[in-house]
């Protein structure tokens, strides 16, 4: 249990005991954990929905999901997602991009990036039903995760910060651990709904990785939550459809 540990002290804020920056074995035990981690990051918005569209209209009750999200992961991957989104577009060579991305301060295409990602995720949950939400949310954070484990396995590191590590650490056996352990849980999340989705998971792990390995060599940990951001946008979208669809979950049906 000690990667779970590992896992959960570098996704959420709970306060866990453990030495992520020094101990390599401990990040790569914690790789295979990623998707269930992040599950349980769904499972506790899609709880907060549920509890909200008591007394809320679906709007507000997923604005307040998404923000427990944001509360529970210190949202550490829209930060990545707003550094990508400054270095990106805003840097015209490899060298200004990385100076960017090791700039604390979000510019204009950060800010815009991380808003427009809010706007998908509250638009696409307030759009679907409290039973669907239980399904999709688990699903969505653990495939996202399991992209970013796919990208760590392809592409090499770029600079030496923990995102870094984590991608050194990241052997063939554990990353294959960690995309397995996503995509069960999204087949028994979505059944048949989930092959879509593995298929965008493993198209955003690649595609965002292989931007990032022209204009900066690798991927660093920025990186990694932008590719989880996008991710889990594009599957938040794709359970709207599956929702709107009737599609039957293997335990109940929507």
């Amino acid at each position: 249990m000690s990667g779970f540990r590992q896992a959960v002290a570098f996704f959420t804020r709970i306060p866990v005991k453990t030495d992520l920056k020094n101990d390599q074995g401990a990040l790569a035990s914690s790789i295979p954990w990623f998707p269930v981690v992040g599950a349980a990051v769904g499972i506790v918005a899609a709880s907060v929905y549920n509890a909200g569209l008591l007394v809320l209209p679906a709007i507000v009750s997923a604005t307040a999901a998404i923000s427990a999200g944001l509360v529970l992961t210190g949202a550490l991957h829209e930060d990545g997602l707003g550094d990508v989104a400054d270095a990106f577009w805003g840097g015209w060579e490899r060298e200004e991009r990385i100076r960017i991305l090791k700039d604390p301060h979000l510019g204009t295409y950060g800010v815009a990036a991380i808003a427009v990602s809010l706007l998908f995720r509250v638009g696409a949950l307030s759009s679907v039903s409290g039973e669907a939400a239980v399904a999709i949310l688990p699903a969505a954070h653990a495939l996202s995760r399991s992209a970013t484990i796919l990208s760590m396995a392809v592409f090499p590191p770029v600079g030496l910060g923990l995102g870094s590590s984590f991608v050194l650490s990241a052997t063939r056996p554990k990353a294959f651990v960690g995309m397995v352990g996503g995509v069960v849980i999204g087949v028994v999340a979505l059944g048949w709904w989930a092959v879509p989705g593995v298929a965008i998971a493993a198209l955003a792990g690649w595609g965002v990785g292989e931007v990032s390995r022209r204009k900066l060599g690798g991927v660093t940990g920025d990186v990694l939550g932008a590719t989880q951001q996008l991710t889990e946008v594009s599957l938040l979208i794709l359970g709207v459809v599956a929702a709107t669809s009737g599609f039957a979950l293997p335990w109940w049906r929507i």
